[in-house]
């Protein structure tokens, strides 16, 4: 038996060892397919597919590994760099001869970020190569982008919905309190609006009056952009009176469109096809609509942005900010700072420019994130800060250690405010029929309470807690900002502002975008900024996370027409609603982040829903 036992072991082993080697073989594989960029055939012409299914970023999220394991998924991602880098190229490179923008599954971006990207659009228009935008459906998002193109084409059956900024948010006031559940809420600043989903069931009107400023701004800007690009459309009208347009085109919403000039043709895909290879000619002869194509994966490689030998150093701070290590599209406070000095001395940078797209988080964290930034300044590189779509509370505190701000009007900022929240269980223990009880040896032991509620004197501690780093908040932009405390506290008390009003103010010193930044940090150094070269700062994701990163995009297509679009809607908000819940209730008791901030970005969700609706559960079962 001890011989037959042997042989088992072997063979046993035998098989693990073959496993690991088609293990390893595979990933091996996967590897270098991975490695193996595409790249522009030689030799090759004709249009620039920009088939944008997804939304426009910053810095595309990262799915880490065990989320992937989870069921986490999430849709792609185009990084703004490089799609302005790529476009850019397209408008100076004689293959490229036009731009054929696929705008049928684009699901949005920012409004900063979509105007940056309509400016290159723009580049390729004024070196007189057509742009030819299609789409079943254009909504605020996709409208404002395809505005910028020579051509836009419409489905028949499609239609072009235009709602502007605006629209109701979630409450939680009622499901807490049938659940039994307290939200215990510190903070500082009249309009720190970021709590009252947990403390009312509708909102205040200190919050109204500033999210309408916000949104109206926002508006203006949208509004100001698409009749600066697109001066034949009769917006004004088409907006105010939808359903009169749609009557005196018989009820076609196609026609009504094309009437009022928002679009140049109707036509179905083939039709649209044939259109762009009018232009770069046909692909296949034989197959109606194909045109000679430059696929946008293989030309953004080939053009990538920046220069790894640049002197303008570029760091990103997207997403939320948050303690320790992070993946990309989350500004993990470690990583950042990692990033930063591996940079620094990696590379022989003359400047620094910070790009922020962030509505805060982690207090702690947004201070670590600044004190990097300072430690870059004391080794001599002047710092410019360039704010993307929202750079607001902790967004706003890192961007405090600039030398220079730049944002645009339609930057959602300020937010100067902190707060606290922390849940508790009396009443969920009571509808249970469950009791809490214990010893102490301190005021503060077991403090804060979660079971039976905080003590008194703990909420005092937090309290006193929150009004302390709100001074420090209220010092740094001070200082920064060269405008007495007093002053600082009255425009902070937590309101959000547009760029506009933010530059008025004082808290932003120009409007432009990155590349103004890096230009004016290029002065800064006293270098001309004709010889800037910017270098992006990044971390590379690990082998896993590459490898696994094709794995979760959402195959989920988003719907053709607008109307199923917009009813799609509120479902992505209950899925944000609730990753925002999970977000403020499991993460650091005192954060200083801007939950209205909502209308500068679009709803994203980045896990599936029962993920998220199990993780609510979870937190308010606890």
């Amino acid at each position: 038996m001890r011989f037959v036992g042997k042989v088992w072991r072997l063979l046993v082993g035998v098989k693990d060892g073959l496993v690991l080697l088609l293990m390893l073989g595979f990933f091996g594989m996967l590897y270098a397919a991975l490695s193996s960029a595409p790249k522009v055939p030689r030799g090759a012409h004709g249009a620039l597919l920009l088939d944008l299914s997804g939304t426009i970023v910053e810095q595309p999220t990262v799915v880490a590994p065990l989320d992937v394991l989870r069921g986490s998924s999430s849709a792609r991602e185009y990084r703004l760099s490089e799609l302005v880098s790529a476009l850019r190229a397209a408008a100076t490179d004689d293959r490229v001869q036009a731009v054929a923008l696929d705008l049928d599954v684009f699901t949005g971006g920012g409004q900063v970020t979509l105007a940056d990207a309509g400016k290159a659009i723009d580049a390729v228009r004024q070196a007189n190569k057509p742009v030819i935008a299609y789409a079943s459906a254009y909504t605020d998002d996709s409208y404002q982008l395809a505005s910028h193109a020579s051509e836009i084409w419409l489905n028949p059956l499609g239609e072009v919905l235009i709602r502007g900024p605006g629209g109701a948010g979630l409450y939680y006031k009622g499901l807490m309190d049938k659940l039994g559940v307290t939200a215990n809420v510190y903070k500082v600043g009249t309009y720190k609006a970021a709590t009252e989903p947990f403390t009312r069931s509708d909102m205040s009107p200190e919050a109204r009056q500033a999210l309408q400023a916000v949104a109206s701004s926002l508006w203006e800007d949208w509004l100001d952009e698409v009749h600066h690009a697109r001066p034949k459309a009769q917006l004004a009208d088409y907006i105010r009176a939808p359903e009169a347009a749609l009557a005196a085109a018989g009820g076609d919403a196609a026609k009504a469109a094309l009437d009022a000039g928002l679009v140049d043709r109707v036509g179905d895909r083939t039709e649209f096809g044939r259109r762009v290879a009018a232009i770069v000619g046909p692909e296949i002869s034989s197959v109606p609509g194909s045109f000679k194509t430059i696929r946008y994966d293989a030309w953004s490689r080939s053009n990538p942005p920046g220069d790894e030998h640049g002197n303008i150093g570029v760091l990103t701070v997207a997403g939320t900010i948050v303690d320790g290590n992070a993946p990309a599209g989350t500004a993990g406070a470690e990583t950042i700072e990692k990033i930063l000095r591996r940079g620094i001395s990696q590379h022989r940078l003359k400047a620094l420019v910070v790009r922020v797209d962030s509505p805060g988080g982690s207090v702690l964290a947004s201070e670590r994130i600044r004190r990097a930034i300072l430690d870059a300044k004391a080794k001599g590189l002047p710092v410019v800060v360039s704010m993307g779509s929202v750079a607001a509370s902790g967004g706003y505190w890192v961007s405090t250690a600039a030398d220079r701000i730049f944002a645009e009007p339609g930057t959602i900022t300020g937010s100067i405010g902190v707060f606290g929240i922390i849940p508790s269980f009396q009443g969920t223990l009571q509808k249970l029929g469950l009791g809490a009880d214990g010893v102490k040896t301190t005021p503060m032991s077991g403090e804060p309470d979660v079971l039976r509620g905080p003590s008194p004197q703990a909420g005092r501690l937090i309290q006193s807690s929150v009004e302390n780093i709100y001074r420090r908040f209220v010092g740094l932009v001070s200082a920064a900002r060269k405008l007495p405390p007093a002053r600082v506290d009255e425009i902070a008390q937590g309101r959000i502002w547009d760029g506009g009003t933010a530059h008025q103010l004082g808290l932003i010193d120009r409007f432009g975008s990155v590349e103004d930044a890096i230009a004016e940090a290029a002065r800064l150094a006293r270098i001309d900024p004709a010889d800037a070269a910017p270098v992006y700062l990044e971390k590379e994701p690990s082998f896993l996370e590459a490898a696994l990163q094709s794995w979760t995009n959402d195959e989920e297509q988003a719907p053709a027409d607008a109307f199923s679009r917009v009813a799609a809607r509120p479902r992505l908000m209950m899925l944000q609603a609730i990753d925002d819940a999970q977000r403020l209730l499991a993460g650091p008791a005192i954060q200083a982040r801007c939950l209205e901030c909502a209308p500068a970005v679009p709803v994203q969700p980045r896990q599936s829903a029962p993920s998220k609706l199990a993780a609510l559960l979870e937190l308010f079962g606890r």
